[in-house]
């Protein structure tokens, strides 16, 4: 009975080598089941004839299996070639329907005539960066809006940069005028301050000139007044000299 068992697996072992995946997916008996039978069947003392082998069958080459571009979120429309959207750029057979640009990153909704399709490309720096390609105009439309938000969001920082640049720009320009006008009221303080002092030495000269002169008219007005009552003494003196006349 052992050697009978021997034999039986000896012959059907080759035909287990080499066995189609489907088959042993399809066939509902495993090979741990048809050892059960044997050992049953061999247990009964019933005959059991030799075991032919399966056929073998021949294992199918391994094909490549074709890569499909990724589909974005909008249905009808898929991951374009890059270099066929250069190069059909290059021919000039797309035709601009949309252009959105914010500093260094555009978006360009191109369609290309011949074939009846649509290109969404987004570029940076003047360099195509993605692009993606439609059947139709409202599918292509949906993919130009994502590429406008994703360029928004990407050029936020610049953006801000620019408006940062300006801010400060403007607050140069208005510090600088401010400095200039603190110094153009610097220089008028000061030359006021010039004048001032000026003014009121010439007010104080003026002054002094003025009790000098006050004083020498005093002076004056004092030696008038006596040359006017020594005239007047010497006209009396001269009126009493006169002899006096009877009157007829």
């Amino acid at each position: 009975m052992k050697s009978l068992l021997n034999r039986r697996n000896v012959l059907a072992g080759p035909s287990h080598l080499v066995q189609n995946a489907r088959e042993s997916a399809s066939d509902p008996t495993s090979p741990d089941s048809s050892a059960h039978a044997t050992l049953a069947s061999a247990a009964d003392g019933s005959p059991a004839g030799p075991a032919l082998p399966r056929p073998v069958r021949p294992v199918s080459a391994l094909r490549p299996v074709p890569v499909v571009p990724a589909q974005v979120g909008v249905r009808g429309v898929q991951i374009a070639d890059i270099a066929e959207v250069e190069w059909l750029a290059e021919e000039e057979a797309l035709a601009p329907f949309r252009v959105f640009r914010s500093f260094d990153y555009s978006v360009s909704l191109l369609f290309h005539a011949k074939e009846l399709a649509y290109y969404v490309a987004l570029y940076e720096d003047g360099l195509l960066w993605r692009a993606l390609k439609a059947a139709d105009l409202d599918a292509a439309e949906t993919a130009f809006h994502h590429f406008e938000e994703q360029a928004t969001r990407l050029a936020d920082g610049e953006t801000r940069r620019a408006q940062l640049e300006a801010q400060n720009e403007q607050l140069a320009r208005m510090i600088a005028r401010s400095e200039a006008q603190a110094e153009r009221l610097r220089s008028d303080l000061q030359r006021r301050g010039t004048h001032e002092q000026a003014v009121t030495a010439r007010q104080h000269q003026v002054r002094k000139e003025v009790s000098q002169l006050e004083a020498q008219r005093v002076a004056a007005q004092a030696h008038l007044n006596k040359a006017h009552r020594q005239i007047h003494q010497l006209n009396l003196t001269s009126n009493e000299a006169i002899p006096h006349l009877p009157n007829r």
